[in-house]
């Protein structure tokens, strides 16, 4: 069972290169270490490339790392399969279409997410009760997108902001042990986005869920969760938390990035995001 303030991810050493050996050699993860507290909730910033989404692919388990250990609630997944790992992990992609199955209805998309989280091995071959049922119909009621009501419609129906509520509500219905989101919100128009980062904010805070986000607006960087990571060659360059975040500026996180990088931050979207903010 997890101890409060105990370490619920442990990453010492982590390397991952892609196409070893040959002229499309690419490092993505560099003697990678980072550690998360349960309950903590980082953002991840940084330019395109900088292993952010590989970060997320090592600890998912869409591939095993070349050298390093990946402990999570005290146990070595380093060599775990994906699959395994998926019963104890949520992940939410920036693209809406990824995380449900469109020809299914909200309901069997629902149940196969419950039945993936449970910890009975035979979970994949129980059916799904009236009183199971309820509770997703509860579930989506806390959506306030009236999804309730449509339960028997194909999820391919549902609007982006509706699909990635859903799929948010999915990887957390059983509260995973950590929470992956991959830019989530970056593909919603602003209304949507905001939304469903407020239901994010909600589910993280009430579940007490240990989560990591990757996001290209340095303002949400800073005031979302309590700590805020910069990515750069795969690795992490920089890691604030506590008073010393509180008290810093969009411009602070930047020139911080340039110091520890050694070279400015060159991702459009992050530079485009300062300028809005």
């Amino acid at each position: 069972m997890t101890v409060e303030n105990q370490n619920m991810l442990i990453m010492k050493h982590v390397s991952k290169t892609f196409n070893p050996g040959t002229v499309n050699e690419k490092c993505a993860l560099m003697d990678l270490n980072l550690e998360l507290k349960a309950g903590d909730f980082a953002t991840i910033v940084g330019s395109n490339g900088a292993g952010k989404s590989t970060l997320f692919n090592a600890i998912t388990g869409a591939f095993f790392a070349d050298k390093g250990l990946v402990m999570l609630d005290g146990e070595d997944i380093t060599y775990e399969k994906e699959h395994v790992r998926s019963r104890v992990i949520g992940h939410l992609f920036q693209d809406p279409l990824k995380g449900t199955a469109p020809h299914m209805t909200i309901e069997e998309n629902m149940a196969l997410a419950f039945l993936r989280a449970s910890t009975s091995k035979n979970a994949y071959f129980s059916r799904i009760k009236s009183t199971d049922k309820k509770k997703f119909r509860e579930h989506l009621a806390l959506l306030d997108m009236g999804l309730e009501d449509r339960m028997k419609q194909p999820v391919g129906l549902l609007s982006g902001g509706q699909r990635q509520a859903l799929t948010l509500l999915m990887a957390t219905m059983v509260t995973p042990k950590i929470l992956l989101l991959d830019e989530h919100t970056a593909a919603l128009d602003p209304a949507t986005a905001g939304k469903v980062l407020g239901l994010t904010k909600r589910i993280v805070a009430e579940q007490k869920i240990t989560c990591l986000m990757v996001t290209h607006n340095m303002q949400q960087a800073l005031e979302l969760g309590n700590r805020t990571l910069m990515m750069d060659s795969g690795n992490i360059v920089f890691d604030v938390s506590g008073e010393e975040r509180n008290k810093m500026t969009v411009d602070d996180l930047l020139k911080q990035f340039a110091v520890s990088a050694g070279k400015k931050l060159d991702n459009d979207r992050i530079l485009f995001s300062k300028v809005q903010s």
